[in-house]
């Protein structure tokens, strides 16, 4: 998959986990980062469960980016705690 496919995954998949996770979105540059990282904790998590990972730009990586990503959005607020600024 290409860089810009990777960047759209993760804008997509960070924005919908933003979502989930704490009702709102963290700034389109947060949410990629979040996304892309999610989508690779996804594919891992995945991996191990002996699912497929991330294939490409299409809805079943969309999922698998959207569970990594709620994943490493839990842990992001376990971290940085629910601040608001």
């Amino acid at each position: 998959m290409s860089i810009f496919g990777w960047i759209v995954l993760g804008l997509i998949a960070g924005w919908i986990g933003s979502n989930i996770v704490d009702n709102g979105g963290k700034g389109p540059i947060l949410d990629i980062v979040l996304g892309i990282v999610g989508a690779m904790v996804g594919g891992f998590i995945f991996n191990a469960l002996g699912a497929h990972p991330v294939t490409g730009l299409n809805l079943y990586s969309l999922f698998v980016a959207v569970i990594g990503s709620v994943v490493v959005l839990v842990g992001y607020h376990a971290v940085m705690g629910r601040r608001r600024l």
